[in-house]
């Protein structure tokens, strides 16, 4: 009986020194491999703009849409990252060589949406990322973007707010309008004439985007109720451009592409909005929903 209790025990601690070995060496395939260039990680913000169309196909895409590319993880292996563009959140995956102050990346999106490519790009001297993004399908209407882009740290600030300069007209949603105008002759004596004609016409925003702050401020019905549709479409996404949102529509993205402030970095921020915020965008839905809008003529 003596003799099987040792032989048990010799057993037991045989297994035990073979399972810690074998969690020593696994420990040690887990080892994390050093980062390296982590002053280059964060968002690096621009215009992405196109450089090869299919030009035998009706334009249906942006020539321009405002890009983030999110540097998140830097080893000798490997680079992680994400773009961020046109309602669109991708995460990217690739490598990094070095020359000198410059730094080559080759990050591929996944490949599992039709709207995905490879990023190929240069950040020179730590301060300007510059590259091309080719899309993986070569039947793509817009086949090849180009992209120069600055360091910018998002930050949410609730009291930024659209910038006055330049008028917010819907460029993306024009309709037609006939015009009929009454014409006179050369001559007192000639007879008016009415020309009928179709003149294209748009939405424009009122000064009200300028002086409502739809974060801040908890706005009551008083407040939207007189406004234009476009009006209160453009004070509920203000809320979600402050917050990063990157917006999926055309209309939408025409008026916070060029603000300064708008650095996109999520394709849902729901979470983020303040319980004023989600009072606030509630009720200029409601409103939005009857609400209408005046078009005018403007020059492109």
């Amino acid at each position: 009986m003596k003799n099987l209790f040792c032989l048990l025990l010799s057993i037991l601690l045989f297994s035990c020194n073979s399972n810690e070995k074998k969690s020593i060496a696994k420990n040690a395939d887990n080892t994390q491999p050093e980062e390296i260039h982590t002053d280059l990680y964060g968002s690096w913000v621009g215009d992405f703009t196109v450089l090869e169309r299919d030009t035998t196909r009706a334009e249906s895409e942006m020539y321009s849409n405002k890009i983030n590319i999110v540097i998140k993880k830097i080893t000798a292996s490997e680079v992680l990252g994400q773009s961020v563009v046109a309602g669109n959140s991708r995460p990217l995956k690739g490598k990094i060589t070095t020359e000198g102050n410059t730094f080559h990346f080759t990050l591929n999106e996944p490949g599992d949406d039709k709207n995905d490519g490879v990023f190929d790009f240069e950040i020179k001297n730590d301060t300007l990322l510059v590259g091309i993004w080719t899309a993986n399908n070569t039947k793509k209407e817009v086949r090849k973007r180009k992209f120069e882009l600055v360091k910018k740290a998002f930050n949410y600030n609730p009291n930024v707010m659209l910038p006055e300069e330049g008028m917010y007209i819907d460029y993306q949603n024009p309709k037609k309008e006939q015009i009929t105008e009454e014409t006179e002759g050369e001559n007192p004596e000639d007879a008016k004439e009415d020309i009928t004609y179709m003149e294209t016409v748009y939405r424009e925003a009122s000064e009200s985007i300028f002086k409502i702050n739809s974060s801040t401020q908890k706005l009551k019905e008083s407040d939207v109720k007189n406004l234009k549709k476009i009006d209160l479409e453009i004070l509920r996404n203000t809320i979600f451009a402050r917050h990063g949102l990157t917006f999926k529509t055309k209309t939408v993205r025409q008026f916070f592409d060029d603000v300064e402030w708008y650095i996109p970095v999520s394709d849902n921020v729901n979470n983020e909005l303040t319980a004023v915020e989600k009072e606030n965008v509630v009720l200029l839905k409601r409103f939005e929903k009857y609400a209408e809008d005046n078009y005018d003529s403007f020059g492109r």
